[in-house]
């Protein structure tokens, strides 16, 4: 099983999803989150009886990595979406980005939508009433700035306000800090580095998640590493021990 369970009890499991994984698919004989999950809890004193349930509060991109918690019962996936809806369940990103922007932290404001090609595409502030368009809002902060040659890389921490579709990927490209590795949203120059780095996917990691539980109301923490080699050129600290 690629998918990696970190914490599991009646209610919830707390995940680590590789990337390339998606969390689910319609793709018959393809594996994802979801068949991995099930068959292990399946596995598990349940066979013979109805399919477990699994409720998925959250996703990730296919190519990104990192944490998600999934409910055990509908009891729990309704506080855990309650959570999620109210900022209570709270998740933070390390990205590497091609450059080095001037301003270390700040804040981004766009009005997305999904086209027909699965990208999401960012209008311009005349157009944000197009009825498609949803508000996206994240924070960033740079942590780290290195260079190779003329290959500059920032290493930035990033929260979102709003859960769209592709946002980080979209929104950070839109703002000249495309991810090292994103086929999908990057430019000339991220291509040509990912290439001369050996980068092949896009370096977003989902590293930190905090909740209440959803029966006891106890917080807790979790944290991991980024495992994918764009992270490797940083100097980062994590506490991989989750708090209950």
């Amino acid at each position: 099983m690629k998918t990696e369970i970190l914490y599991q009890d009646q209610a919830l499991l707390i995940v680590r999803k590789p990337s390339g994984l998606a969390v689910q698919t319609a793709a018959i004989g393809k594996p994802d989150v979801v068949s991995e999950l099930k068959n292990a809890l399946a596995d598990r004193g349940r066979k013979g009886k109805d399919e477990p349930y699994l409720g998925i509060i959250h996703r990730l991109d296919q190519p990104v990595e990192g944490l998600l918690v999934f409910a055990k019962t509908k009891e729990a996936a309704a506080a855990l979406t309650s959570q999620l809806a109210r900022g209570e369940l709270k998740k933070r990103y390390y990205a590497v980005v091609c450059g080095q922007p001037p301003n270390d932290q700040g804040e981004l404001v766009d009005y997305l939508y999904k086209d027909k090609n699965q990208r999401a595409q960012i209008l311009s502030p005349a157009d944000s009433h197009f009825k498609e368009a949803r508000r996206a809002v994240l924070h960033y902060r740079i942590c780290q700035k290195i260079a190779f040659g003329d290959c500059r890389l920032s290493l930035a921490e990033i929260s979102i306000e709003t859960g769209r579709f592709h946002q980080i990927r979209a929104q950070m490209a839109h703002a000249g800090m495309p991810l090292l590795g994103d086929v999908k949203y990057g430019n000339e120059e991220s291509f040509q580095a990912a290439e001369k780095l050996g980068i092949g996917s896009a370096a977003l990691c989902a590293f930190d998640i905090s909740l209440r539980h959803p029966v006891t109301k106890r917080p807790m923490h979790f944290q991991i590493r980024p495992g994918a080699k764009a992270f490797s050129f940083f100097e980062i600290e994590t506490d991989p021990k989750g708090s209950l």
